[in-house]
């Protein structure tokens, strides 16, 4: 297969777009990052995904929605939300694990949860505040179960240990690093 036959989603130039705009959404918290020119119809979780992984990393999908293509593409070992390095997993589903959250002297290793969610835009409003955001920003994510923020707050309570959300939707993603405060 040459470069050319690539699905668009796994074409150097696609990774470099991809990578270009999800940096600037983690730099800028509770900014969307609209994906949806890039991926010919597939999923944002799965660019995010593209974006982050290779064959040094290792995913727990607890959706089920990645094919044997897509995990092929992405060159990941397989491992439990425990272990891993990367989860994907829906927000309507209660998260009912602790993942990596790193440690003092290696917090690198806290995982990055690939959350998706039925819209990031009409759900109830959040407030954000910390590093990357001037004063305050909004997020209002629907079909987010609100376990997934109390949960969020247990696992990043130790800072700067703790874990890092990528919440998407179709089209478009967001960043939650562990630094971000979130209040109602």
């Amino acid at each position: 297969m040459s470069v050319l036959d690539l699905p668009r989603l796994w074409r150097p130039e696609t990774h470099q777009a991809l990578f270009r705009r999800i940096l600037d959404a983690t730099a800028r918290p509770g900014q969307i990052a609209d994906l949806g020119d890039l991926l010919d119809g597939r999923p944002a979780a799965l660019a995010a995904l593209a974006t982050f992984c290779d064959n040094t990393q290792t995913l727990a999908d607890l959706t089920g929605t990645l094919s044997e293509t897509d995990l092929a593409f992405l060159d990941v070992g397989k491992a439990t939300p425990e272990q891993a390095g990367f989860i994907l997993a829906r927000g309507a589903d209660a998260p009912g694990f602790i993942p990596r959250l790193g440690s003092l002297d290696a917090p690198e290793g806290g995982a990055t949860l690939v959350v998706m969610v039925e819209s990031l835009k009409d759900g109830a409003p959040l407030v954000l505040t910390g590093p990357g955001i001037k004063r305050t920003a909004t997020l209002a994510p629907k079909g987010l179960a609100p376990d997934w923020l109390a949960a969020r707050a247990r696992w990043c309570a130790d800072f700067p240990m703790g874990v890092d959300i990528v919440l998407a939707d179709a089209t478009s993603l967001m960043i939650l690093p562990r630094t971000t405060k979130i209040g109602a």
